[in-house]
């Protein structure tokens, strides 16, 4: 990487150039477009959020009927989706959100009513509606674009029965071992700090395995 492009504009997420237009903002116009994506998923009656309920039998995923070798009763629901579904999970993490950019913005704490789906709807209409604000002023944008990615990731898992993504280990210049997937926007290197983009990830050697004595 060149000076001129180290020290360029660049997308927090993708770490892609910025265009004239996008100058001074903290994520590019596709990485703001992929998060409304990845809220709009999750929101409505046929969202990813509203299928979860559908997956709580023990079973009801598309992997199969679930098979114990022990004499002792399965659990009643499955864990995974339930966790996703109850307080401490998707609706929760999103109002986390919503409620510091509230902070940021100096307005009052936000109000949720209804049920967990009528609060996932109302909190995904705030959050998309102030996303082109996030993305020109929160510095933290790529933290929530991350965690709005791995949620929506999450659900789909649950409710199609997927194996999550295979993580590569790739290597830094420095020897740091980085394990991404096809999908990973971005990643920043825990020895040397080097922040990289998705086609710098791409280009990164893959790691030799290690041998063991």
């Amino acid at each position: 990487m060149t000076l001129a492009e180290a020290t360029a504009p660049a997308c927090t997420i993708c770490r892609s150039g910025l265009y004239a237009d996008e100058l001074g903002h903290y994520a590019c116009r596709p990485c703001t477009e992929r998060i409304d994506g990845h809220l709009r998923a999750l929101a409505g009656p046929d969202g990813l959020y509203a299928q979860l309920g559908g997956r709580l039998a023990p079973g009801s995923g598309s992997s199969g009927p679930a098979v114990s070798g022990s004499r002792s009763a399965p659990l009643p629901v499955r864990l995974e989706p339930l966790s996703l579904l109850a307080r401490g999970g998707v609706v929760t993490i999103l109002q986390t959100w919503l409620v510091d950019w509230h902070d940021l913005l100096g307005w009052g704490h936000p109000r949720w009513n209804g049920g967990m789906q009528q609060q996932l709807d109302q909190v995904v209409r705030a959050l998309r509606v102030n996303l082109p604000w996030a993305a020109a002023s929160h510095a933290a944008i790529d933290e929530f674009a991350r965690e709005v990615g791995q949620l929506r990731r999450q659900c789909e898992q649950q409710v199609t029965g997927e194996r999550p993504p295979l993580k590569v280990p790739v290597a830094c210049p420095c020897g740091q071992i980085l394990r991404i997937t096809l999908d990973t926007a971005g990643a920043r290197c825990v020895g040397c700090g080097e922040q990289y983009g998705h086609s710098e990830l791409m280009d990164l050697p893959l790691a030799e395995r290690r041998i063991a004595a």
